[in-house]
């Protein structure tokens, strides 16, 4: 366009034109914001990028717990192994010293005999020495004897073998102790096996009688 047709424009074409430019000029400034990378796409890139080592760091954190739980289980599994395994060795530990107590008693024995009854004398002491021991081994192990006789019969410590039929002593007394029992704490271990008192008949003799109309 030359320089003559620019001066045979109209103000108002020439108006027209400017507002064209400045349309023109505004979208070409909007698409390029809108290529641009906004404040708030660049907000939530940052937010994803904390969210995924926050997630790794979780995991990580899990895992490392996981494996604690697991080498925890393993020990505490370990532990009641040995414990039931090794639960008896304090108290075969005391059965040994009974043990050796009772080989000494036997080889105090004379094999030449024992003509003056000294040697019997002695092992008689030695196993009565032995009995001592292997109670007190069993007491410090809470291991005690039920020593029941002249008590009153008790079905959860005692074992009823035979009746002994007496008016010395009321019904359901102990009257003898065939085998001892014993208790561990407060559970029992053995009963103890007895024969208990009954009542003797009455014996009417030849010469009473007894009402049977009444």
């Amino acid at each position: 366009m030359s320089d003559q047709e620019n001066n045979n424009e109209t103000p108002e074409e020439r108006a027209a034109a400017a507002d064209a430019a400045a349309d023109m000029a505004a979208e070409l400034a909007e698409l390029e914001a809108e290529d641009a990378p906004g404040e708030d796409v660049e907000i939530e890139i940052d937010a994803a990028a904390e969210a995924e080592a926050e997630i790794a760091a979780l995991k990580d954190k899990l895992l490392r717990t996981l494996a604690d739980m697991e080498n925890l289980r393993r020990r505490s599994q370990k532990d009641r192994e040995d414990a039931l395994k090794y639960a008896s060795a304090n108290f075969a530990r005391d059965m040994l010293s009974v043990a050796d107590n009772l080989r000494r008693a036997i080889e105090s024995i004379p094999e030449d005999g024992d003509p003056d009854g000294a040697a019997l004398v002695g092992f008689i002491e030695g196993i009565a020495l032995t009995e001592k021991g292997l109670l007190s081994a069993l007491e410090r192990h809470k291991i005690e004897k039920i020593e029941p006789m002249g008590e009153k019969f008790d079905p959860q410590f005692h074992e009823a073998l035979f009746e002994i039929p007496t008016n010395d002593a009321p019904s359901g007394t102990v009257m003898q102790v065939m085998e001892t029992g014993y208790i561990i704490h407060d559970r029992l271990l053995r009963p103890a096996k007895v024969g208990i008192a009954k009542a003797a008949p009455v014996d009417t003799g030849p010469g009473d009688q007894i009402d049977t109309t009444a």
